[in-house]
Parts: structure tokens; C-alpha cells; sequence
């Protein structure tokens, strides 16, 4: 799927949408730490993982640039780190210039107002005055892999983000994730306005009927409920 028609789906959809999905499709959910947010709210992104583990320069990230693809999202390695910021405007305005649609970091940034003044969508952990004060070995796999969190990504991953966090997905999953997220999507809509319309979820979903049914099978979940009737909620 290409970059645009990869971000023309997702945007009408949620990172909430596709998390939901992956649980459907038994894709393991990959979310960033919680504190991952846009420095712009509203801000979203969507392509291409653009892996660079951070080690103290930016030269890493020049150097992800030259091999970046239009619509790349630079995914930025600094190991969650909160001593020091690896990512500032310059760096911004450079991946902007190279076609890099957005930056996620784990870790932080600096130069809040010069970023958010550029518009590029940057995620990150937060903010910091000082940049690194440090220079570590490179290792083999810097621009092959980035860990975010508990996740190692790579140039086969797609990831998207919106104001709930980041999610990465694998790119040979992305149209089977992306329709499924589509029909959650649609179902969680339609019971929304028949919420405001005054019909409650639990009459929606049967609720009453899945309280019955626990009570002569105790093993009966939710969920299990919710796909025979067709709802979406949990996933």
C-alpha cells in the first residue's frame, strides 16, 4: 500500500480504531509509552517506520535522511531517555526538506515553539533545555532498528499516530488492519448515535441477555458476547 492511500484510510480513523483491530486480526498490539504525544494537538501521522538510533549526534539522523522515502516517519531510539533532548528544530527543518512527513521519539525534544511554528508532526516523550552531553559507540543496527518502549521496529513496520499515541503495525498487515478498523469504526459511530438517540448501549448490545447466559455459562466473557451480536466496543 503507498503512502498516500496508506494516509487517505487512516484519516478517518484512529489509532484507537487500529489497536482494536489488531486485536481482532491476533496482531500484537505495539503502542508507544503512554506519554507519547503530539507537540501539536490534532497532529497525525501515518507511513513508513524511518528507524535512527540515537547515541549522542545528530549525524544519525542526517544520515536516516539519505536513504528517507516520501512520506518516511523518522522514528527516533534515545532509549527513553529524560537526562537530555536529541531532537531540536534544525533537525525538523531538515527532515521536513527530505520529505519526512513526521518524527516519533523516544525520548525528548527541545525547541518547543521554533518545532511547533514549522508543523511538522513530532511525537515525543516531552521536553528538555539541553541537548546530549554525551557521544556513545554507533551500533551495527542503527539505521536498520529503533526500540521504542518495549518495541523494536524496522523499515517493515508502518506506524501512526494521533492524539491518544503512537502504534506501530506491520506493513504486510496494513489492509487487512486498516479494513477491519473501518468496520469498528462504523459500528462504534452508528451505536454512538443511538446512544444520543436515546437507545442505551446495553439494550444496543444485549446486555441483559449476556447476563443471563453467564449465569448458565460462567466462562462466558464479554467479548465473546460482543462478536456473536456484533458489537464493537472493546475490539
Amino acid at each position: 500500500m503507498d503512502t498516500h492511500e496508506l494516509q487517505r484510510r487512516f484519516a478517518t480513523l484512529t489509532t484507537a480504531h487500529l489497536a482494536d483491530a489488531c486485536v481482532r486480526a491476533k496482531v500484537p498490539v505495539h503502542c508507544a509509552p503512554g506519554p507519547m504525544r503530539p507537540l501539536v494537538p490534532g497532529a497525525r501521522l501515518a507511513g513508513r517506520v524511518l528507524p535512527a538510533r540515537h547515541v549522542g549526534s545528530v549525524d544519525i539522523f542526517l544520515e536516516a535522511f539519505e536513504q528517507a522515502g516520501p512520506g518516511d516517519v523518522l522514528v527516533v531510539d534515545n532509549g527513553g531517555r529524560i537526562d537530555e533532548a536529541c531532537v531540536g528544530d534544525l533537525v525538523v527543518l531538515e527532515a521536513q526538506l527530505a520529505g519526512v512527513q513526521g518524527i516519533v521519539i523516544w525520548g525528548l525534544h527541545r525547541d518547543t515553539a521554533d518545532i511547533q511554528a514549522i508543523g511538522l508532526p513530532v511525537f515525543s516523550q516531552g521536553s528538555l533545555s539541553t541537548g546530549p552531553l554525551r557521544l556513545d559507540p554507533r551500533p551495527a543496527d542503527a539505521l536498520t532498528a529503533a526500540r521504542v518502549g518495549p518495541w523494536t521496529v524496522t523499515t517493515a513496520d508502518l506506524v501512526f499516530g494521533d492524539e491518544d499515541g503512537v502504534l506501530f503495525a506491520p506493513a504486510d498487515r496494513a489492509a487487512e488492519l486498516l479494513t477491519l478498523a473501518e468496520g469498528i469504526r462504523d459500528t462504534e459511530r452508528a451505536q454512538a448515535d443511538r446512544i444520543r438517540a436515546g437507545v442505551p448501549l446495553r439494550a444496543q448490545v444485549g446486555f441483559d441477555g449476556y447476563l443471563l447466559a453467564r449465569q448458565q455459562n460462567p466462562d462466558l466473557t464479554f467479548r465473546d458476547h460482543l462478536r456473536a451480536v456484533g458489537g464493537a466496543i472493546e475490539e
